[in-house]
């Protein structure tokens, strides 16, 4: 009997939208909670997920029929209107347009899950900025610093983690 068989991991980063710091601490497990629903709905598995105030990373396992641009835009459009109907912001919430998918072997996936769930301490000494870079830069993906990050005025490069 012929079957399918994969490995697929998947790192997903993306950012609120004017990398604004509106992913408060005491709203982070219950938005872990439900992107890992999200996650699962869609037949994938969750990995390692971690909020920061301006970004999030997801750590997904999936399968091959799972287009990823179209998995992306569900669990943020999906997770922004939880956002809202939770009230957790005083105005307007959304991601950022746009994000970062990088993949990894079977033998990368303790690693990677320390390193998304230390983001706290990771972020002490590096803005998301320079992390975003590396990762960029270790896998070799060409991009035009233009196209990175939508600043709200007055933001530089170094957000508050606060």
């Amino acid at each position: 009997m012929a079957n399918t068989f994969s490995q697929i991991y998947l790192q997903f980063v993306f950012a609120v939208k004017g990398r604004e710091s509106l992913i408060g601490k005491p709203h982070k497990e219950e938005l872990h909670k439900y992107m890992t629903g999200l996650v699962q709905n869609r037949k994938a598995k969750m990995l390692a997920v971690h909020c920061m105030p301006d970004h999030t990373h997801l750590f997904v396992g999936m399968k091959p029929t799972v287009l990823i641009s179209d998995f992306v835009k569900e669990i943020k459009v999906e997770s922004n209107e939880f956002i809202k109907d939770k009230k957790w912001v005083r105005g307007r919430f959304s991601w950022q347009e746009g994000y970062g998918v990088f993949s990894y072997s079977h033998s990368h996936i303790g690693n990677v899950i320390r390193y998304i769930q230390n983001q706290e301490i990771h972020h002490r000494k590096r803005s998301f900025k320079d992390e975003y870079h590396e990762l960029l830069k270790r896998f070799e993906i060409s991009f035009d610093e233009k196209y990175l990050f939508q600043f709200e005025d007055g933001l530089d490069d170094i957000s508050s983690f606060d």
